[in-house]
């Protein structure tokens, strides 16, 4: 997770990760979507799709990434945001 406050107005966190399967990014988000849902947090957008091995959650202030190892790769975001600051990183 980076805290990208500093960087931009749009967003507060991103919060990046891999998932190994299309089954994976799905229950991924799926848990994630499910419990922010009970918390009362609504999901402002979503995009992507399992395919193309890349899914976006948009809850406004954090914005949650889940790729595919070859998709994160190709879209390097912990490059584009590098000047964010790391909040947690699980490896």
């Amino acid at each position: 997770m980076l805290d990208i406050r500093e960087q931009t107005f749009f967003a507060d966190y991103l919060v990046i990760c891999t998932a190994e399967s299309h089954r994976q990014i799905q229950a991924i988000s799926d848990e994630i979507e499910r419990t922010l849902k009970e918390a009362g947090v609504p999901v402002y957008h979503r995009e992507g799709n399992l395919e193309s091995g890349w899914l976006l959650l948009d809850y406004g202030a954090v914005i949650v990434h889940i790729f595919t190892p070859d998709e994160r790769d190709y879209y390097n975001l912990e490059q584009i945001w590098s000047k964010g600051t790391p909040v947690v990183r699980i490896l």
